[in-house]
């Protein structure tokens, strides 16, 4: 497929409407010669890169693919590996009824297909495909083609397990659940060096008997993200190269290691240039354990990205080993993660440049370099195994019972129209597997809702490509239903649950009728209808996006407080009061202090009354993210923001989420979104700490959690993040995810730190203002409420950290003192962590307060 040749082309491509982005497709690829040539007789970008191209207001008009694709959206996220030499066998293989060998998932034929015994007595499940590339690789996930003539054998559960040996196969990386069709799947997982690759079928997707089947498998390679690690501090590092420009520009290794990636290396150009192939060397001056490597191509033109490319180590700067990652990489100006096969001991780290990316001359050039080693667990945190879903992830909600409620649209990969029906699953906890439901009888297609929990622990899901209905999912029978309409249809609205009990919700001009003002209306839990708040307008409330209120009203971000009043605190730099009393109000509450815009950013309650917003960008998309992070603090009417400390990366379309500890993790997003694109991913999460207003790095994620991506703190004080894509064909599809265990669980060595345990005294009910008796395993330091949430479009209005006073009451007895204000304590269901003085949590038992 075509890949972005210059920045600026793909920037119009972004505003342009899918459909004219694929006509220009294959047009672009015939001008790539001419449109190529950037650079001057020196070897060098004319100049700057020219500031972004407000949206053009025409290009906003609502698409059926929900926002712009990228020009690379259609790309593979990694390579292909070559199949030459592998070879593939089988826990069994039907040899007598057809031609059923595992070699024929190998032979480039998908009409030709490995099946499990069936004649005679059928081989029970599980069966397992093992692939030996009879080489070591890096394996980031397999691609798995169900047979073509009928749909027997179609995996349903599965794990994938890799081995170097064949003997040793430790636990899987990934397992889940694929959809009942002939679709292709992708099932990627932490990339990992690997000579052999299993596949275990635990079901049959459709359950129509114990068999396998598989056309084609398939396996991708690095796909440039670095899996369970962390960025090296570079403080000592030096950098040489085999060769640098010095005379026409000040273009010295050291430029790498400096922090800004508009200061750049650049081989020899003037004169005579030095040929290829060109490289650099960082000496960390101390020994370290390295995984990968990450480059970041130069930030002011496309001369001299790096093409094919090796990475070698030393640890004496002098014998360099074989390579330890080898590639080509796209010509573009994301940045490249190099991964190693196997983690090296190493004070030198060599790149060695064979091919500018582009072809435009004997040229390379590096803005950044940053080397990368395993994560300390009691430091960084640990991800668990790649959980596959048969849907992309787009909206979740933690239940009761150690489950996560996840919807998408009426297609488990796609979205399009009005369809009156949604795809659902739901994960349970317990036993790691999905199961999933497509839901008809509300007549609702639930994609791009707004959320809120109800305060008896059901989900209200509004609006999105149905854009008037509502429905309700009820946990305690594992049942939908629809209720009243809304008065205004939308889609991308904001919805928080009041003080009251009541559903309030407010914007969403991406469905229903773009022309009506989003004005907010209440839903009544005991009439089960909407009334109208026409003092309530969304307009007060809207960003300065150029696309107007199409994505100006979107993801709002809403904090209920006591008397039914909500502040909105963002995405606008305006803040405003809302009063639902009547016919509602709205009201100024202030700027949030220097902020600007923020839309695709969010914002966290992490204690009573405090909030932190972090990231976003001034428009929806094609505008650079911000590093920002801002508290706000609710005193009474009054609102004060203030600046925080920044994070390392810049981030939109993230997902954030407070901790029982009260700090928050934010996880994923872009530092220039763009909708479902996987370029400029931010791969580390980061920890906020309320106490010093700093970030600390967290460990990398495998799989680039953006645009219809979501995040969930867990019963047991872990987090889910999952999703992104919803895009067809496109290879930026997540049906998947993965759950975070943050440092505070993790001894150093990866070992579960001993946590404190509630025994007793906690009701599956509590009023408002009464006490608990709760009884723990041993002594404790503090207890707090963590409300069970819902996430959407990096928006989670549900979540809320109540700490609570608490004292002791006898021997592992403390009276716990649930807050009277409803304002404060949300109705809802909620997961109360017991914390000990080394702020590490319990297990959060589920009780509703209302």
């Amino acid at each position: 497929m075509q890949s972005r040749r210059s920045l600026a082309l793909s920037r119009l491509l972004r505003r342009s409407h899918l459909l004219i982005a694929f006509a220009l497709g294959s047009l672009l690829i015939g001008l790539t010669p001419w449109l190529a040539v950037t650079s001057t007789a020196a070897g060098r970008a004319p100049g700057p890169r020219a500031a972004p191209v407000p949206t053009d207001q025409q290009a906003a008009v609502q698409s059926p693919h929900h926002g712009v694709a990228p020009a690379n959206a259609m790309e593979p996220a990694a390579p292909v590996l070559d199949r030459a030499g592998w070879t593939a066998t089988a826990s069994d293989e039907e040899t007598t009824g057809e031609n059923g060998r595992a070699a024929n998932i190998l032979d480039g034929d998908n009409n030709t297909i490995w099946h499990s015994k069936w004649t005679a007595t059928a081989a029970p499940l599980p069966h397992t495909l093992t692939i030996d590339m009879h080489r070591t690789a890096v394996v980031s996930a397999l691609v798995y083609r169900p047979r073509a003539n009928g749909p027997n054998g179609r995996v349903g559960e599965y794990a994938i397990h890799v081995s170097a040996d064949g003997q040793n196969w430790g636990t899987p990386l990934a397992t889940g659940t694929l959809a009942d069709d002939a679709t292709a799947k992708t099932l990627g997982f932490a990339p990992t060096g690997a000579r052999f690759v299993r596949l275990t079928a635990v079901t049959e997707a459709g359950n129509r008997g114990p068999w396998t089947s598989a056309a084609e498998i398939d396996l991708l390679g690095d796909p440039g993200t670095p899996a369970a690690t962390v960025d090296l501090p570079r403080a000592g590092w030096t950098a040489t190269a085999s060769d640098e420009e010095t005379t026409g520009e000040n273009g010295r290794a050291a430029n790498v290691l400096d922090g800004n990636a508009n200061t750049i290396w650049h081989s020899k150009w003037s004169g005579t240039p030095a040929p290829l192939p060109h490289s650099i060397t960082i000496d960390m001056h101390r020994t370290a354990v390295v995984s990968a490597l990450v480059y970041h191509p130069r930030g002011d033109g496309p001369n001299g990205r790096a093409g094919a490319y090796t990475v070698a180590t030393s640890t004496d700067g002098i014998t360099f080993g074989a390579a330890v990652a080898s590639g080509t990489w796209r010509d573009d100006d994301t940045a490249k993660t190099a991964t190693f096969t196997r983690a090296e001991h190493a004070r030198y780290v060599r790149l060695t440049v064979t091919s500018e990316a582009g072809g435009r001359g004997p040229w390379t050039s590096a803005g950044e370099i940053r080397l990368s080693g395993p994560a300390s667990p009691a430091v960084h945190g640990s991800w668990g195994r790649i959980i596959g879903f048969p849907l992309v992830p787009v909206a979740t909600a933690a239940l009761p019972g150690d489950k996560l409620l996840a919807w998408s649209a009426y297609a488990v990969d796609r979205f399009g129209g009005s369809n009156g029906y949604t795809q659902t699953a739901i994960l349970d906890l317990k036993t790691g597997k999905v199961t999933q439901r497509r839901i008809d009888n509300t007549g609702h297609d639930m994609f791009c809702p707004g959320i809120a929990m109800l305060a008896d622990g059901r989900v209200l899901v509004t609006g999105g490509s149905n854009a008037e209905k509502a429905s309700i999912y009820d946990p305690a029978t594992d049942s939908w239903s629809a209720t009243t309409s809304m008065n205004i249809a939308r889609g991308y609205q904001a919805m928080t649950l009041l003080s009251t009990g009541e559903a309030f919700v407010l914007g969403g001009s991406w469905s229903g009728n773009a022309s009506t003002d989003k004005a907010g209306e209440v839903w009544s839990p005991d009439t089960r209808t909407w009334r109208k708040l026409p003092g309530v307008p969304a307009a007060q409330a809207l960003t300065a996006d150029p696309a107007g209120p199409y994505r100006a009203d979107n993801h709002m971000w809403l904090h209920a407080t006591s008397g039914g009043k909500v502040l909105q605190l963002g995405p606008s730099k305006q803040m405003n009061w809302i009063s639902t009393s009547g016919q509602g109000s709205i009201t100024s509450a202030g700027t949030r202090a220097d902020s600007p815009d923020a839309m695709t950013g969010n914002a966290v309650p992490y204690d009573i009354g405090k909030l932190v917003t972090l990231g976003g960008s001034p428009a929806y998309q094609d505008s650079p993210a911000t590093r920002r992070a801002y508290t706000v603090g609710i005193t009474g009417s009054q609102v004060q923001a203030a600046r925080s400390g920044d994070m390392e990366y810049a981030r939109a379309f993230s997902n954030s989420v407070v901790l029982p500890d009260g700090k928050v993790a934010v996880f994923g997003g872009q530092a220039y979104p763009v909708p479902f694109s996987d370029a400029t991913s931010v791969l580390t999460p980061e920890l906020w700490d309320p106490a010093t207003g700093r970030f600390t790095p967290l460990a990398t994620m495998a799989v680039p959690r953006n645009y219809h991506s979501v995040a969930n703190l867990l019963p047991d004080g872990r987090i889910f993040s999952g999703g992104g894509g919803l895009c067809g064909d496109c290879a930026t599809n997540h049906p998947d995810g993965a759950v975070f265990t943050p440092p505070y669980l993790l001894n150093a060595d990866g070992t579960p730190k001993p946590r404190p345990v509630i025994t007793g005294g906690v009701p599956p009910r509590a009023a408002p203002g009464t006490s608990l008796t709760v009884s723990t395993e041993s002594s404790v330091a503090s207890f707090v409420l963590m409300r069970a949430a819902a996430a959407t479009h990096s928006t989670d209005n549900d979540q809320r950290r109540v700490p609570l006073v608490s004292t002791p009451a006898g021997a592992g007895s403390y009276t716990v003192s649930i807050p009277s204000d409803t304002g404060v304590v949300l109705p809802g269901t909620y997961m109360l962590f017991a914390l000990d003085a080394q702020g590490v949590p319990s297990i959060g038992k589920f009780v509703t307060v209302s």
